[in-house]
């Protein structure tokens, strides 16, 4: 049945569970566990089938690549089930050579096959993966996803141990794409037999990684527990319980009485300060920045916004160090770039964007609305961290003339309408999925996404030249390409709006020991390393 998740429970736990309330969680929060909280519930630990919920796939699942977390926003590329790899001179052959003797969760052993059939499925058409766009420069790819190959011709098993995938071009992000969650590999066997309930059932979800899905009661709770066999040596945690509580309030009340682990400042950014004065809890904050960037859309597509001087204009009329300050208790950095700090080939010394009111008056005036002019922000309905921000920033325009109306949109209506190019400015962020540029200056201004995120930016030069870098395999020229792209985009275009980075903080028990923030500083992150040491 779809959206089913089973739940083993047994005789007087079940009774428990359904006629006395209780959580089987409750029993699995004993020593060496790890207590968090999720806002919700994972829809699927399928990571070919999902663009959001990765908490449980990065500890579950591994790759052939890893990113690995050197320092607070820092990573690098490391070997994972692949111990290593080989790259043809012309960037298009990458042949890699497995672990031997990896086991899954159900005892097989990791071969070649295993990696074909993960890849060849997430671009099976029949699997109607959200995904496939980590692997669609693969050989093959597109003929396989329009349903006119029956294999990828890309994708070759050399030999038990050793998987040979030929790109269609040279793609300078590949590694990189390879160690996101979307690369977890599956067990061909495991997978196969599970059909529609991988990712759902947790006895039929299989991986190699350092912990394997236990329990899964929906909407109430999912336990992991550390894998024996995994190939690092086992996990210091015996378990993780990812408790599912909505309320922020609550996670909060539950944090302080320490029936959870982590409290995850990013769920309730207004309790920064409280934690931060705190005797108990000042020195047990953990932060990392988050490799990302907030963001003001621009759609040139709707006047006035076709004019650079009033693109030019609205950046400089927008105070980002008051929104920083005074929205975000300054937890961040103002940012005029499109590549946040953290991410491979950040430029720290790109031109600058000034807050200039005179001079935002000015370029209005020159492009004939000296008396301002009416605009919209788009929104989601019931979203008030974006409405704080778009009615600070309403009232920062009107100091320039600019009348903007702040439009809240039922989700699906917001997103279609984006998708069609046609939704006025709005507010958004994103964070990194892999370290490189392509994975914002792509995501945003490839014609085709430009488009798809409203932002119809038209620049045949850039779109050419952004092309050219996917291609290219020296990175240090790939990163000064990326630079000169982004300055043109962003000062000479004005084509984004740029706010700032924030950090993501988290407040952790005393007992727990090695807590990492992520490089990327996601909320989802592997557990693996960290420690729980009881009180004596």
């Amino acid at each position: 049945m779809k959206g089913f998740r089973a739940v083993i429970v047994t005789g007087l736990c079940l009774l428990l569970v359904f006629a006395a309330g209780c959580s089987m969680s409750d029993k699995a929060s004993g020593k060496n566990t790890l207590r968090l909280a999720l806002i919700s519930d994972p829809h699927t630990a399928d990571v070919q089938l999902t663009t959001e919920d990765y908490g449980i796939p990065l500890n579950i699942f591994d790759r052939l690549v890893e990113a690995k977390t050197t320092l607070p926003g820092k990573s690098e590329l490391v070997p994972g089930l692949a111990e290593k790899w080989d790259v043809s001179a012309d960037g298009r052959v990458y042949t890699f050579h497995l672990r031997q003797g990896v086991k899954f969760h159900n005892g097989e052993e990791l071969t070649a096959d295993d990696v074909l059939f993960t890849f060849d499925r997430m671009l099976n058409p029949k699997t109607k993966a959200l995904n496939s766009d980590f692997l669609d420069m693969i050989a093959g790819a597109k003929e396989r996803l329009d349903g006119k190959a029956e294999t990828v011709k890309g994708l070759k098993a050399i030999d038990k141990y050793t998987i040979e995938i030929t790109l269609a071009e040279p793609f300078g992000p590949f590694l990189a794409n390879l160690a996101t969650p979307a690369g977890s590999i599956y067990n061909r066997k495991a997978t196969e037999a599970a059909g529609d309930q991988f990712g759902l059932d947790p006895k039929k979800t299989i991986g190699t990684g350092p912990f394997q899905i236990k329990e899964w009661q929906v909407n109430d709770h999912v336990t992991l527990e550390a894998f024996d066999q995994y190939w690092q040596g086992k996990a210091a945690l015996e378990r993780i319980v990812l408790k599912v509580v909505p309320d922020p309030d609550t996670q909060k009340m539950q944090f302080e009485t320490g029936e959870l682990d982590v409290f995850d400042c990013d769920n309730a950014r207004t309790q920064i300060p409280y934690f931060e004065q705190n005797e108990k809890w000042k020195n047990q904050i953990v932060k990392g920045p988050r490799v990302g960037v907030y963001y003001y859309c621009i759609n040139e597509s709707i006047k006035p916004f076709d004019d650079v001087r009033v693109r030019k204009a609205f950046q400089m009329a927008v105070n980002r160090q008051v929104l920083l300050d005074k929205l975000y208790y300054g937890k961040g950095q103002l940012i005029s770039t499109i590549m946040p700090p953290g991410l491979a080939g950040y430029n720290p010394d790109a031109p600058k964007i000034a807050y200039d009111l005179e001079k935002a008056k000015e370029l209005l005036k020159e492009a004939g609305y000296a008396d301002g002019f009416d605009m919209v922000i788009t929104q989601v309905t019931d979203n008030p961290s974006s409405l704080r921000v778009n009615e600070a920033v309403q009232a920062m325009l009107k100091e320039v003339g600019i009348r903007a109306e702040i439009k809240q949109m039922d989700r699906a209506t917001w997103f279609a309408t984006r998708k069609q190019g046609q939704l006025p400015m709005y507010l958004s962020d994103w964070s990194a999925d892999y370290n490189d540029p392509d994975n914002f200056i792509y995501t945003f201004f490839a014609p085709k996404n430009s488009v798809v995120r409203s932002f119809n930016y038209q620049n045949a030069a850039v779109a050419a030249k952004l092309e050219q870098a996917r291609t290219m395999t020296d990175q240090n020229a790939r990163y000064k390409l990326y630079q000169e792209l982004e300055e043109q985009i962003v000062i000479r275009d004005a084509a984004w709006v740029p706010l700032f980075t924030l950090e993501h903080l988290f407040v952790v028990q005393p007992r727990v020991k090695n807590f990492t923030v992520s490089w990327n500083g996601w909320s989802n992150m592997p557990y693996y390393g960290i420690s729980i040491e009881e009180a004596k």
